[in-house]
């Protein structure tokens, strides 16, 4: 990462344990290090075992990731950069709408049967990742399943968990797969809207859709992660945080260049 956006990576960093009184040292190696080694791999999709010399150790880096994802570092770090884009946009920290869709992608040889399924509906043996996003696109909670799994079973985990953390969240727009009883459960249960925006019958070819298209194409961001581009990684959980990951580089290079973090985001 350049000087500008370690500088802002710095600024949202975690606190460690031992400045918060729970005991330990501080850490014996660089932040910069680990987090340009994690960014690297993301980007680059290469394995652990691959982590160029220039890196500390690939066993040090891979401690260092597990850490942050079981510790729920990795989210932490995350949400912060989020309030903090949405504020340099003039947002509020906190969001009153979003945005929830799901996306199919294939698994490598080495995920687990029981953590994979088969989509029929995109004829893809892999995972499904769920998203919700804010209306800028960015990421507000992400769940990793089999490619079997509904949309509507996913999204009951999910807007329990939004409705939890985002008080203020009131409305949530999604597509077709989300019709149904889901909607009426969502009202009662979480006080929350689901507006469902579905495409007309007359509309042919590739037309974007209002409101839909913003997850779709934070859906486009994270494929440019060439380690997203198919499941690779043994459990769900990391490859959630690997999510997380790729939108922190979208985040803090917005946040880095001048002028930038506020201006609306072009239609694709």
């Amino acid at each position: 990462m350049s000087d500008a956006e370690w500088a802002v990576t710095r600024d949202a960093l975690p606190d460690p344990g031992w400045l918060r009184g729970k005991g330990g040292q501080p850490e014996g190696y660089c932040h910069r290090q680990m987090l340009d080694a994690i960014r690297y791999l993301v980007d680059n999709g290469i394995k652990w075992r691959s982590m160029p010399v220039d890196f500390p150790d690939w066993k040090r880096v891979y401690a260092f990731f597990i850490r942050w994802r079981d510790n729920q570092l990795v989210k932490e770090f995350h949400d912060r950069l989020r309030a903090r884009t949405r504020e340099a946009a003039g947002r509020d920290a906190e969001p009153t709408a979003g945005i929830i869709d799901a996306q199919s992608v294939k698994a490598a040889a080495n995920v687990p049967a029981q953590s994979r399924g088969f989509d029929g509906g995109k004829l893809i043996n892999g995972r499904r990742r769920h998203l919700v996003t804010d209306c800028m696109g960015l990421v507000l909670d992400v769940l990793v399943t089999p490619a079997n799994t509904g949309e509507r079973d996913a999204a009951r985990i999910l807007l329990p968990r939004l409705r939890a953390r985002f008080s203020r969240l009131k409305l949530v727009w999604a597509d077709g797969g989300y019709t149904g009883p889901l909607v009426t459960w969502a009202a009662k249960a979480l006080n929350l809207v689901v507006q469902v925006v579905k495409r007309t019958d007359d509309i042919k070819g590739f037309v974007v859709i209002p409101r839909r298209w913003v997850v779709e194409r934070t859906n486009g961001w994270l494929m440019r992660s060439r380690r997203l581009a198919r499941d690779y990684e043994t459990r769900v959980d990391s490859a959630e945080a690997m999510i997380l990951f790729s939108m922190t580089m979208v985040m803090t290079r917005r946040l880095a260049r001048p002028g930038q973090a506020g201006t609306a985001p072009s239609r694709p």
